[in-house]
């Protein structure tokens, strides 16, 4: 039997308890037991470090990883998901260097490399409780004991069999590089990390002067952001194509050569200069310049200190003048490399160590950071007198994505893999993977393949996979290993561990004579390890080799945008260059998510929400469909915004349930008012004669074909919109229009009916949305059941539903309440078909906007309906300027038929401009003659128009004061969390001008009763009812008290007293004669015993000095003799009666009932009750001997039983008691 469920729910609660169901029967790996013989779907898990915290990029691409594999594991598939963890490289290392205040190689080297590395090792795994706790926590299903760290030995045996691949096809090779290189972390970084951080810094910007060897006093002006780079300066560049000048500075009354576009960068004002000459920048090729500084004047021997020429300068900044630093600049060692002024084999003029602090080569500022050097070196070439001009400048600069320092270039020794000769396999390769959004495949990720270069691969770090390369100390003979085993064979050791304090002392014999070969001490780059992470997962190939072959490549995986440039880049080149093939076959991408003001999120900053204190705040359900229901899942950011979790909640989630939770209610309604057992089979349901039934049947079986179809096709952002929209649909249109039905108040089959529907919709929604239910995931996915599709419902409700919404819109613009009647709809459409469609709903549009009539045309001149036009004044006077008021002339023009004619196509041509939407405001206008009385207002959409009657009229607004009345006493319901079966009574107290809002209630019990299901009584309540609430509330003026009270208050039944009785048969002396004994009186009080009832009996029949008997049956008592004979009709009261209802007092003298009984005659024909006699037994009854009273036929006061009302005519019915007010009470 179902339960019943809550009113208010706790969803992160109900989520903690699902997750410990989940756990209790090991759900997930019981779900991969179920379907390890079947297909297998192959999914990739990118490895996070665990020495963070897991951030809502990280949740947003779980959620898309989870619902993608469950998805696949309900289409029928096997989905093994491993949890995979990054261990090594900077992050970690990073981390070891600002506890134990490490600041370069020379204080690893004291501390040792071992120790150093099991600092590290001891940190790797730092926060992965708290990952597996947050993953767990939302509902992920993804396996941790099984899981893949890039420290195990297996997992780098793989990325060194990985990286022979590549050597042993001569693609990998060692060169200097000018490389991104973080000084803080004492390494270059990849051209993609690099592109991680940018951040807008003020930078130094200075004219550095270069006057020529033929005449110094001509200067070359250069310009430049990075002064540190000036002592490493050995040639100049200009562009040989474009126009150069030498001018005469005014000011300064110095002569100087720049490019003539590039004039503005330094004066303000034409008459600040003089041009002298004009020529080619090619004029200046080879023009000797004197040196800033004599450090590295020995290489003007090999050409240095010379104007080059390249077209890579540009005239968009600087002086047209670019200083060469080779060694610090990609370009600058590209031309120079060009022009021979440096070669390859040469000793690379770098005075920068690797911590990023100038070496003894440059006396003036060794032992300086560069970035710190900077002003010295200002200062001191200002003091020599070659700078011109130094200010600041602002720009976008690359920092350190792990340390958040400034980058800078540097040429480093690095090692290699080719990637510039096979950037067309990895464009085909990249054309064969399926990308969503489809964009990025093109634009962002083609783009950069197009532009790749050379992978450097090494680190000149110590946490990571050595690179496996032994060598000789003059690098001619190199040996590659590509397993443990070869090196244990070549080395003779053996080996357990593969990182650097293991393997660094192992030599290998040299085959070449060469002596002993010795590893390179560099290790890999960890973006080569993420990469080579579907082999090195499996421990390929040195196991599963099968496994892996076969379901290579991965049929899905998901990251970020930014791994445009990271793990998805990595995983295409290495399956490039290794099998010809792209890694995986699908791909989503997210976009990110920043903080709600744009910014990326940072811990410092403190600029979003704690992820654990959402979920623990809102639930994971919530966190998740935000996130995935949001511009992130097309690859676009997401502004993270708290309120928008919190809005999920209240506008899915919150009626989602209500739904579920409704139909408990009237399940268990079903099982107590007709004790019938609600079962239903969802495959077995015979076909609905309901409309409404019919298309939420069919639009769910749409959705699930629609699901299937973008599901298939990895569009998410397609699939959740429409998951959340049909929500709204369930909650807000069909359960809403069949609440009566539901309820049971078109009878018990149609109420059967619609619970199946229900119960079938909310069952395929929960499968659809894979929902957080105890066993949903043991089920298949639902499909599609063509037979219950219907089109032509779906239109006609769709036409229904614009009808609807027109209608409210009209009614919100007048602030005419729902609650309120209007006479009539009328809706215009030009297609009889559409017509036909709405007639057959008519019923629903009249109860959803609460109208009498439906009235349905094609005619929209006989309502004298025409269109006019107002122009948006703010919007065309500001882009029409002098034009705008002859085109708002001709825009108030305009005919209704041209209106029409703007109103299909969104655009019209006035006095030659062309306008739109958001130009015009379209407004309905009414021929007062042809409309009559009706006062209409009109709203339209692209198909109908509606016109609906807003005329006022009493008798509607007195329906809507009792709706509001229905309104206010089922919120108070809703506040005390009563459901439809809690029996109550409802009492009121209005006041109001002439009782208007009394007569109003008294006018529409039965109307209030029909929704309410409760009896509803005036003021007062009896002190023996339990109350439950109690509230006053204003109402359009009026006041309104309400109390509801526990259980039905019992109705004074004309069937019979209110007071247990006893029909008396009197035989006495040979006499009989009937009557009745009451044996309470108020209901409660005064019960008779036996003593008391033969006082009582001899009291009534004057039978005295008699001795009595009592007989047991029918009841009968005797004086002596036999049995009297039996009552004809022992059931019925045989004296007349009335019933007292005691409204505005408590009873006295210790009584305690409000409701009783009077005999209008007793024994039966005598003692007949006057009115007199009447007010003084009432009284009596209940205590109240010393009050005034009266009496009344009705709770409403209205019907006063006054002496003209004959006693006999009051004969089994109810009087209401009203006690009048004592003078002290005024």
């Amino acid at each position: 039997m179902v339960q019943q469920v809550p009113e208010n729910i706790n969803f992160p609660a109900e989520e903690e308890k699902i997750l410990q169901f989940w756990s209790e029967f090991n759900c997930f790996q019981e779900c991969l037991k179920q379907s390890k013989h079947r297909p297998r779907f192959t999914f990739y898990d990118g490895p996070p470090f665990a020495t963070g915290l897991p951030h809502y990029g990280h949740i947003l691409a779980g959620t898309i990883k989870d619902i993608v594999t469950r998805y696949a594991h309900q289409s029928g598939f096997h989905v093994d998901r491993r949890f995979g963890w990054d261990c090594h490289g900077l992050p970690v290392e990073y981390e070891i260097d600002k506890t134990l205040g490490i600041r370069g190689p020379e204080d690893v080297a004291k501390m040792g490399i071992a120790e150093y590395n099991s600092q590290c090792r001891a940190i790797v795994m730092r926060y992965s409780a708290e990952w597996k706790s947050t993953v767990t926590r939302l509902g992920r299903w993804i396996d941790f004991d099984n899981d893949y760290k890039t420290l195990y030995p297996q997992f780098m045996e793989s990325v060194w069999w990985v990286f022979k691949q590549l050597y042993d096809k001569g693609l990998v090779y060692r060169g200097v590089k000018v490389m991104p290189y973080s000084t803080a972390c004492n390494t270059p970084l990849s051209n993609f990390e690099s592109h991680q951080n940018y951040k807008d810094v003020q930078d130094p910007s200075v004219f550095v002067t270069f006057p020529l060897e033929e005449d110094e006093n001509v200067s070359l002006v250069a310009w430049t952001t990075t002064p540190w780079t000036l002592p490493s300066n050995l040639a100049l560049c200009v562009n040989p194509d474009l126009q150069y000048v030498k001018i005469k500075d005014v000011v300064r009354g110095r002569l100087l050569i720049l490019m003539e576009a590039r004039l503005s960068a330094l004066y303000k004002l034409e008459s600040d200069y003089e041009i002298l000459e004009r020529f080619p920048g090619v004029q200046l090729k080879g023009k000797k310049y004197k040196p800033l500084f004599d450090y590295f004047v020995k290489y003007k021997e090999n050409g240095a200190f010379t104007v080059l020429v390249d077209h890579y300068v540009k005239e968009e900044e600087g002086t047209g003048v670019v200083h060469q630093a080779p060694y610090f600049g990609a370009d600058d060692f590209r031309v120079c490399m060009d022009f021979n002024i440096i070669q390859k084999d040469s000793a690379p003029i770098c005075p920068v160590d690797a911590s990023g602090c100038f070496t003894a080569e440059v006396t003036h500022f060794t032992g300086q950071h560069v970035k710190d050097a900077d002003k010295n070196i200002i200062k001191t070439l200002k003091e020599q007198g070659r700078i011109l001009v130094a200010s600041t400048f602002t720009h976008s600069y690359p920092f350190c994505w792990r340390s958040d320092t400034p980058l800078i270039y540097k040429a480093v020794p690095s090692w290699f893999v080719r990637v510039e000769h096979m950037v067309d396999k990895l464009l085909r390769n990249n054309d064969l993977c399926y990308w969503v959004p489809e964009f990025v495949r093109e634009k962002r990720f083609g783009n950069w393949l197009k532009d790749a270069h050379d992978w450097a691969i090494s680190r000149n770090r110590y946490w990571g996979t050595p690179i496996p390369l032994w060598v000789s100390e003059d690098f001619e003979e190199v040996v590659c290993i590509g397993s443990v085993s070869e090196l244990e064979e070549l080395s003779g050791a053996k080996v357990s561990d593969l990182h650097r304090e293991s393997i660094d002392h192992l030599t290998i014999p040299s085959r070449c004579g060469k002596g002993t070969l010795r590893r390179i001490p560099e290790v890999f780059d960890c973006w080569f390890e993420s990469g080579s992470m579907p082999y090195a997962q499996v421990h390929y190939p040195f196991e599963n080799k099968r496994e892996f072959e076969d379901a290579f490549p991965a049929d899905f995986i998901a990251e970020g945008i930014d791994q445009t440039r990271g793990w998805f880049y990595t995983l295409l080149v290495l399956a490039t260059a290794l099998f010809g093939q792209p890694p995986f076959k699908n791909v989503i991408v997210n976009g990110l998510v920043l903080a709600s003001d744009g910014q990326k999120m940072s811990k410092r900053k403190k600029n979003y929400p704690d992820p654990v204190s959402v979920i623990q705040k809102y639930g994971a359900d919530a966190l998740r469909l935000y996130l995935i229901n949001s511009p992130v899942v097309r690859a676009e950011n997401l502004r993270f915004k708290e309120e928008g979790v919190r809005d999920v909640l209240k506008d899915v989630l919150l009626p989602w349930y209500n739904a579920y939770r409704f139909f408990v209610q009237n399940v268990l309604r079903l099982h107590k008012e007709e004790e019938m057992e609600f079962l239903c089979n969802v495959n077995t349901v015979k076909e609905s004669p309901n409309i409404t039934d019919r298309w939420i049947l069919s639009f769910m079986q749409s959705l699930v074909g629609f699901f299937e179809t973008e599901m298939a096709a990895y569009r998410l952002y397609t699939v959740v919109p429409r998951l959340v929209k049909f929500v709204d649909v369930l909650t807000n249109w069909y359960v809403r229009m069949n609440r009566r039905r539901l309820k049971g108040e078109s009878g018990v089959e149609d109420c059967v009916m619609a619970l199946e529907t229900l119960f079938s919709v909310l069952l395929s929604l929960c499968r659809l949305m894979d929902k957080d239910t105890l066993s949903i995931h043991y089920l298949m996915l639902p499909h599609v059941r063509e037979e219950l599709i219907d089109k032509k419902t779906e239109n006609a409700v769709c036409r229904m539903q614009s009808v609807i919404e027109l209608g409210r819109v009209i009614r919100d613009r007048k602030t005419i309440p729902i609650k309120y009647p209007l006479k009539e709809i009328v809706v215009i459409h030009q297609d009889p078909e559409a017509l036909n469609d709405i007639r057959s709903l008519e019923k629903y549009i009249l109860e959803e906007l609460n109208v009498r009539k439906v009235t349905l045309s094609t005619d929209k001149n006989k309502y004298g309906v025409r269109l006019r036009a107002e122009p948006d004044h703010m919007v065309l006077g500001k882009r029409l300027k002098g034009a705008f008021k002859t085109v708002m002339t001709s825009i108030k023009q305009l005919s209704s038929e041209e209106l029409e004619q703007f109103q299909r196509s969104g655009s019209i041509v006035v006095e030659g401009h062309e306008l739109h939407d958001e130009d015009i405001r379209l407004m309905y206008t009414f021929d007062q003659t042809t409309g009559g009385t009706a006062q209409f207002e009109a709203h339209s959409d692209a198909q109908a128009l509606v016109l609906l009657d807003v005329t006022p009229d009493q008798s509607m607004v007195d329906e809507g004061m009792a709706r509001e009345v229905i309104n206010r006493i089922q919120k108070l319901r809703k506040k005390c969390n009563l459901v439809p079966t809690d029996e109550i009574t409802v009492y009121y107290n209005a006041k109001s001008e002439d009782r208007y809002l009394n007569n109003v209630i008294e006018s529409h019990t039965e109307f209030i009763f029909a929704t309410i299901k409760a009896p509803l009584k005036p003021y007062p309540v009896s002190t023996s009812e339990k109350v439950l609430i109690q509230e006053k509330t204003q109402l359009k003026g009026s006041e309104l008290e309400i109390t509801l009270t526990r259980g039905l208050s019992p109705p004074l039944s004309l069937s019979g007293p209110a007071c247990a009785y006893v029909n008396l048969n009197i035989c006495a002396n040979g006499y009989e004669q009937g009557g009745v004994l009451l044996l309470e009186n108020p209901k409660g009080d005064n019960k008779l015993d036996l003593l008391k009832l033969k006082s009582v009996v001899t009291s009534i029949f004057g039978v005295k000095n008699t001795k009595l008997t009592v007989f047991h049956g029918e009841t009968g008592i005797v004086t002596a003799g036999s049995a009297p004979s039996p009552v004809s009709s022992p059931g019925a009261l045989l004296c007349q009666y009335i019933n007292l209802q005691l409204l505005n007092a408590e009873p006295q003298e210790c009584l305690m009932g409000t409701v009783g009984t009077l005999l209008l005659e007793n024994p039966l024909g005598q003692n007949g009750l006057t009115h007199r006699g009447l007010l003084y037994e009432a009284a009596k009854v209940f205590g109240l001997r010393s009050r005034k009273l009266k009496l009344f036929l009705n709770e409403t006061q209205t019907h006063e039983i006054t002496e003209d009302i004959p006693m006999k005519t009051l004969n089994m019915k109810t009087v209401y008691v009203s006690v009048l007010p004592t003078t002290a009470e005024f």
